[in-house]
């Protein structure tokens, strides 16, 4: 499969969501093709009802896995003609993570954000291979960073040339096992100058808390998706929605059902509408 020239997301004006926030949703990980459509499809047919500018978010392999027996996904070659069929068949812009500075080039030839994990956000050679790829860079901020602290990983992906760039809480650790998520840390990574995103799935995990698994409680995903709409500090939203979350591979427990995903995204946006209102 040939690539489609990827879109030039405006991330860096916050001229993607406009009047709205931004949503990256999907999957934890590439399953099936016909999973991935089924998955993309309804997405893009929630945001067009709901005039949201939505990204498909999906792994072509997950590094990170707890045990290393756990499934990681179709790999890069297979995993991007998945997500380079989605964005052609949709018109949805895609997302995928990468782990290494040798997939930012490729992953960039099929798809319009690239992700660097919380894991990875000090790497300095993965940031600077993703700020060349030319591609719009969502940046998760590490579970053990301050927030006014990512501003380095902002300025390693601008001094690889990146236009482009978001930057994602996702949580702290706590203890162990548990993670926090600081509501005033929204207006310390606004004052970053780039647009603030909020990853409402990924807050609730309970990273190894279920015998060698990542636990979680996708339950509390939409209160503390909500609590962030409410500081008007967040630009975008980033969620984890599979149509039976726990026959997915990966991040099962905190995922959001597919059918439950069209109120949890009202909720959120009629909050941050009276937050800016």
């Amino acid at each position: 499969m040939s690539p489609t020239p990827a879109r030039a997301l405006a991330l860096k004006d916050r001229s993607l969501g406009g009047a709205r926030p931004f949503v990256f949703a999907g999957p934890c990980v590439l399953e099936s093709e016909a999973r991935t459509r089924e998955i993309a499809g309804a997405l893009a047919e929630i945001a067009g009802e709901r005039g949201v500018d939505l990204v498909f978010k999906a792994s072509f392999d997950k590094a990170n896995r707890t045990k290393a027996s756990s499934g990681r996904g179709p790999g890069l070659a297979a995993g991007l003609e998945m997500l380079g069929a989605v964005r052609d068949s949709f018109g949805l812009p895609t997302l995928t993570d990468v782990h290494l500075p040798e997939q930012c080039g490729p992953a960039a030839e099929f798809v319009d954000v690239l992700q660097i994990p919380a894991f990875l956000c000090r790497q300095t050679d993965l940031l600077l291979a993703a700020g060349e790829s030319g591609a719009a860079i969502n940046v998760k901020k590490g579970q053990f960073l301050a927030p006014w602290d990512m501003r380095h990983a902002v300025d390693k992906l601008r001094a690889g040339g990146a236009a482009s760039i978001s930057v994602c809480e996702r949580g702290t650790t706590f203890g162990y096992g548990r993670l926090v998520v600081d509501m005033t840390g929204f207006v310390d990574l606004a004052a970053l100058d780039v647009p603030v995103v909020f990853d409402a799935t990924h807050a609730v995990q309970r990273p190894g808390g279920a015998d060698g698994t990542t636990g979680g409680n996708r339950e509390l995903a939409p209160v503390l998706a909500r609590a962030a709409a409410a500081t008007g500090s967040v630009d975008g939203f980033f969620f984890e929605v599979h149509p039976d979350p726990d026959s997915s591979p990966s991040d099962g427990p905190n995922m959001i059902r597919l059918a439950d995903f069209p109120a949890v995204l009202d909720g959120v946006l009629a909050v941050w509408d009276a937050a800016r209102r």
